[in-house]
C-alpha cells in the first residue's frame, strides 16, 4: 500500500496518507467526540433548513462531518480548521456540486449519505465515493440499461439474485460519476458491520481505520481493501 507525502507514515488512520476513504453509520459520527454541527459552515447551515426529514438531515451532517475528519487524517490539520466548499462543475455556481478544498487545490474530495449511512474520501486527484444500504435494489432494469452499459446490467440480471449485482453497478456508476472520470481506480467493497455497499473511484493506495472489520469484502480494478471506520476507536489523532 502507498504511504502519504510522509513516506514513513504508513497504516490506518496516519497523517500523511495519500487519501483517506471513511465509512460510518450516521450514528457512530454524531457521537463522536470531535464531530458536531458548529463545524459547518454557515452556508451548510442554510441549506440544511429546507430538509423535513429528520434522519435525512442527520445523515447529510454525518456525511459533512466525515469529511471533515478525511481532510483532517490527510492534510493534518484540526476537523475545524478544515473548510469545505462545493462548486457545480455545471453552472459554476458555488454551495452545491462537488466538494472541493479551497486551501488544498492538489487534493479531490467526495461524500455520500444514504439512509442512516455515511462515507467520504480526500485525497490527491479526483475521487469520488458512494453508499447504498445492502438491502437498497435499483431500478427498474429499462432505466438502469440507459444508465449504465448495457453488457453489465444483462449479466447481473441473468444471476439467480440480479439486486446485488445491480447495487455494485449502480455504486461504481455513482463514484465514477462524482470523481468526474472513468479511467481511474475503482474498488466495491461491502460492510458487513453496517449493512453497507460502497464504490471508492480513484484514491490509489488509500487507507481506512478499522482493519479489525474482517466481514468487508471486496472487488474492482485498485487493488487493496480499504476498510471501514470505526468512529468510537479511531479519534482523528489516530491514536
Amino acid at each position: 500500500m502507498n504511504s502519504g507525502p510522509g513516506r514513513g507514515e504508513t497504516g490506518p488512520g496516519r497523517v500523511g496518507a495519500a487519501a483517506v476513504a471513511l465509512v460510518a453509520t450516521t450514528a457512530e459520527v454524531l457521537a463522536h467526540p470531535e464531530l458536531d454541527e458548529s463545524l459547518l459552515a454557515p452556508w451548510e447551515r442554510r441549506r440544511l433548513v429546507g430538509i423535513r426529514v429528520p434522519a435525512r438531515r442527520d445523515d447529510v451532517v454525518a456525511a459533512r462531518l466525515l469529511l471533515r475528519l478525511c481532510a483532517s487524517r490527510v492534510t493534518g490539520r484540526p476537523p475545524r480548521d478544515v473548510t469545505p466548499a462545493q462548486r457545480c462543475p455545471g453552472c459554476g455556481r458555488d454551495g452545491h456540486g462537488r466538494p472541493y478544498l479551497p486551501d488544498h487545490p492538489g487534493l479531490g474530495a467526495s461524500l455520500s449519505h444514504a439512509d442512516g449511512l455515511a462515507a467520504a474520501v480526500v485525497g490527491p486527484g479526483p475521487v469520488g465515493i458512494d453508499v447504498e444500504p445492502l438491502t437498497r435494489r435499483p431500478g427498474p432494469v429499462p432505466v438502469l440499461r440507459r444508465l449504465l452499459p448495457h453488457d453489465e446490467v444483462d449479466a447481473a440480471c441473468a444471476e439467480p439474485d440480479p439486486g446485488p449485482a445491480l447495487l455494485r453497478l449502480w455504486v461504481r456508476r455513482e463514484a465514477l460519476f462524482k470523481a468526474g472520470r472513468d479511467d481511474v481506480p475503482l474498488t466495491v467493497w461491502t460492510d458487513r458491520r453496517r449493512a453497507a455497499v460502497v464504490a471508492l473511484a480513484g484514491a490509489d493506495g488509500a487507507t481506512g481505520a478499522d482493519w479489525a472489520d474482517r466481514g468487508a469484502t471486496a472487488d474492482g480494478a485498485a487493488g487493496a481493501l480499504l476498510p471501514s471506520l470505526s468512529l468510537r476507536q479511531a479519534p482523528p489523532s489516530g491514536r
